[in-house]
């Protein structure tokens, strides 16, 4: 009997932690354990704010069949650059250590996470180990950092941006998780030979998650507990960071003061939460509330809880990232208030479905004017464009539809799948015949 190909996952993020990428890489290893030997290298679960009390510097575990390296790193403060360095220092070092560890790799599998250093650990682990090497980008960076401004030093950003290309190039294959992503590799490589590449779009279990009326029982208590019953609640569910121009898009809810019926509420955790909390402290914002991550489980009611959700990226980021929860908000089939840029992949997917309306980023006043007319359509309405959202989710966008892709690439990265059955895949063949 042939053994299975072993595959190693480095993804940082991995169950418990409550990161986005945790639970997609959760949910793909454990949909892949079957077909493949799956390892994960992770760190120990602190994402948002999750205790871990072990001492060692790896500790190994199982979930189910998938073996488990964890890695102990120090704490990290999001606010502090200085933090941030020494924690993706310390991941980078202990990751690869415990990569090359790792024996009869035959596909290492790296995240752009940390930046460019997560693609470069791949790259490493493959000239050291002579295994193959899949590079999933959920952010392209340094373009991310360069769009907010994270640092002035353009040297960083060169540097970096040449690593990042390096990673591309060597990778076996490379993944993108948005047709716009697709654009900016190859961008990267204009008058050059591209990477080959897939895209593969992220995904919800949208069977955990459905649409669910405001007076199913836990989320009117939800609502009652909050003080939200009978308001229009505007909610922003996810990762609080850098790169969604929270701390400017929080003035908007000046606007609202005078109509009391209409409320912002954020979930989650992130670099600007403290930030935007200030402001509505010293700005009396009596209508904008903040709750922290909601237990996985609980995603069905607290999404369901809201009348519109945002869904926003700053100006620049067309191209770098794509926000992962608009696909909970398409299975809760509500409407959308997307502040994003013309072109960009999430901006395709509402136009495409009719779930909601796009604003330009940083034209505050017509995301006031959009909340304004939202909360003026007839109910029924406004219950049509979301459930517009669900029916395209459904049709194109399935849980099954993306592992199945990821599962294609594997088997063929692998060479345990034909190529004429993968035809998804671009450029397999050259892909192949590195093996």
């Amino acid at each position: 009997m042939l053994r299975k190909k072993k595959i190693t996952f480095v993804i940082n993020y991995f169950y418990p932690d409550l990161a986005a990428t945790s639970q997609l890489m959760t949910e793909l290893t454990g949909r892949l354990q079957h077909d493949f030997d799956i390892t994960v290298i992770a760190a120990q679960p602190r994402y948002a704010g999750e205790n871990h009390s072990s001492k060692k510097l790896f500790e190994e575990d199982y979930l189910e069949s998938i073996k488990v390296v964890r890695i102990k790193l120090p704490e990290v403060n999001k606010n502090s650059k200085v933090s941030r360095i020494k924690y993706i220092s310390s991941y980078f070092l202990l990751a690869n250590i415990a990569l090359l560890k790792e024996k009869g790799t035959d596909v290492i599998f790296t995240i752009s996470q940390p930046p460019v250093l997560g693609g470069l650990i791949g790259t490493i682990g493959k000239l050291l180990k002579r295994s193959r090497h899949i590079y999933s980008i959920h952010d392209f960076n340094p373009e991310q950092a360069e769009a907010v401004a994270y640092t002035n030093n353009q040297a960083v950003f060169k540097i970096a941006k040449a690593v990042d290309k390096l990673n591309c190039s060597y990778a076996d294959q490379v993944l993108l998780v948005g047709e716009d992503m697709a654009e900016t590799l190859r961008g990267r490589f204009v008058d050059k030979k591209v990477p080959s590449h897939t895209v593969i779009s992220n995904w919800t279990d949208e069977h955990a998650i459905v649409p669910l009326e405001k007076d199913e029982p836990a989320i009117r208590e939800f609502l009652e507990m909050h003080g939200l019953e009978n308001k229009f609640v505007v909610m922003y569910s996810g990762n609080l960071g850098l790169y969604y121009d929270l701390e400017n898009l929080i003035q908007v809810a000046k606007q609202f003061t005078k109509q009391p019926d209409i409320v912002f509420l954020f979930i989650g955790e992130g670099a600007v939460k403290q930030q935007i909390q200030e402001y509505t402290v010293q700005n009396n914002l009596e209508n904008v509330k903040f709750l922290p991550y909601q237990p996985k489980e609980f995603l069905k009611y607290s999404l369901n809880a809201a009348d519109v959700h945002l869904v926003v990226n700053q100006k620049g980021i067309k191209g770098v990232s794509v926000p992962s929860k608009i696909y909970g908000v398409m299975a809760a089939g509500k409407p959308v208030l997307g502040v994003l840029e013309q072109g960009s992949e999430v901006q395709r997917l509402i136009f495409e479905s009719g779930a909601g309306v796009v604003i330009e980023p940083q034209n505050y006043q017509g995301v006031v004017h959009a909340i304004n007319y939202l909360q003026s359509l007839d109910p029924v309405e406004l219950k049509t464009m979301g459930h517009k959202g669900r029916a395209y989710l459904e049709e194109n966008l399935t849980r099954d539809t993306s592992i199945n892709k990821y599962r294609d690439v594997l088997q063929v990265i692998a060479g345990t799948h034909q190529l004429e059955t993968s035809p998804r895949i671009e450029n397999y063949e050259e892909a192949v015949n590195k093996k």
